[in-house]
């Protein structure tokens, strides 16, 4: 069973590596995105501004009312405080208001949005007796690129697991390669297995020179563990092959693997939080978002990243991926047909 696995390993790796053109594509195209983003937001500030309101009591004051029409302004309701001032530090929030008795209001010194929010809540409240109380946060201003690196790392390897098999797979059994398999003593789960396995050893080779590429030209931000950023990326990767899998149990023509795979992956990377923050956004897309494999992907893979956590931190994501990569293994090798 083993010698089956690796002679389809290496196979699979040999074509991998001899199509020259696939190879540069997949280690070219993230780059240049996180290039374009980052030259087109370098300069340009946000056309608006953030603020969270975290309501502690129930009054029936009405001085805030000025503040909170202002237009040009997201209000976005929040519930923990200190995951609130995190997001303020961070720069995902450019204020953090608390109406209670009295007010009071967080903002980042070093936020040119925070600035002029503070300048507008300040002219709002005017001559009010009891104005909001000022609260300072610090911390290093996190970029777009920085804050935009996890999204494309995690885009690219979901393209690249999602056509590297789900695609190939499709094009094996136009060809008459699955039937030829068939033939042999290999098993659907292994020749799977074996698909998994060469993806991952690909992907993980690809990532490895991205990161390494965008981190010498770019100097993103990177506070948590490697062993921790691996892990996740390579529980995503595998989650993402064996949902590629799944999609080419069946199918017969490269047109028609071509459109479902675009039909997952194009919500997956608009609703995961890729190229934007899913804060403030509508609730039945932020809930419709938790069912993508990419978006706990993307979400650990940040919070390693911008925030510094460890492995500990990022566990259930780590699980959550594993998990649904042992069930989707299971369904397509149950579905899996030679011909």
């Amino acid at each position: 069973m083993r010698q089956r696995i690796l002679a389809v390993i290496r196979a699979r790796l040999r074509e991998f590596y001899r199509d020259k053109a696939s190879l540069m594509w997949n280690l070219a195209m993230p780059i240049l995105i996180i290039f374009g983003f980052a030259f087109i937001f370098s300069d340009k500030p946000d056309d608006l501004f953030k603020v969270g309101i975290l309501t502690q009591e129930a009054a029936g004051d009405t001085q805030h009312t000025t503040f909170l029409a202002t237009r040009y302004i997201k209000f976005i309701p929040v519930t923990k405080l200190d995951e609130a001032v995190t997001k303020v530090q961070r720069h995902q929030l450019d204020m953090l208001l608390v109406l209670g008795a009295p007010p009071r209001y967080w903002i980042n010194q070093h936020s040119a949005n925070g600035y002029m929010v503070e300048r507008v809540l300040r002219a709002a409240y005017g001559s009010v007796d009891t104005p909001p109380r000022r609260e300072i946060v610090s911390g290093t201003n996190i970029r777009y690129a920085d804050w935009l690196m996890p999204g494309v790392l995690a885009m690219n390897m979901m393209f690249s697991c999602l056509w590297g098999v789900g695609w190939v797979v499709v094009r094996y059994r136009k060809n008459g390669v699955l039937r030829r398999l068939q033939a042999t003593p290999l098993t659907a789960f292994e020749f799977l297995t074996a698909q998994v396995i060469a993806r991952l050893i690909i992907i993980v080779v690809v990532t490895l020179l991205v990161y390494a590429g965008a981190d010498y030209f770019i100097d993103f931000t990177m506070r948590g563990s490697y062993l921790a950023l691996f892990l996740v990326f390579f529980a995503g990767a595998a989650c993402l092959t064996s949902m590629g899998l799944v999609v080419a149990t069946r199918l017969k023509t490269e047109e028609l693997a071509d459109g479902l795979l675009n039909f997952i992956s194009w919500p997956m990377m608009i609703l995961s939080g890729v190229w934007f923050s899913m804060e403030g956004t509508n609730p039945i897309a932020q809930g419709l978002s938790q069912i993508f494999p990419l978006t706990h992907l993307v979400n650990a893979a940040r919070r390693i990243m911008i925030d510094g956590a460890g492995l500990a931190a990022v566990g259930f994501e780590i699980a959550l991926l594993s998990a649904l990569t042992l069930l989707l293994l299971v369904v397509s090798a149950y579905l899996f047909r030679w011909s």
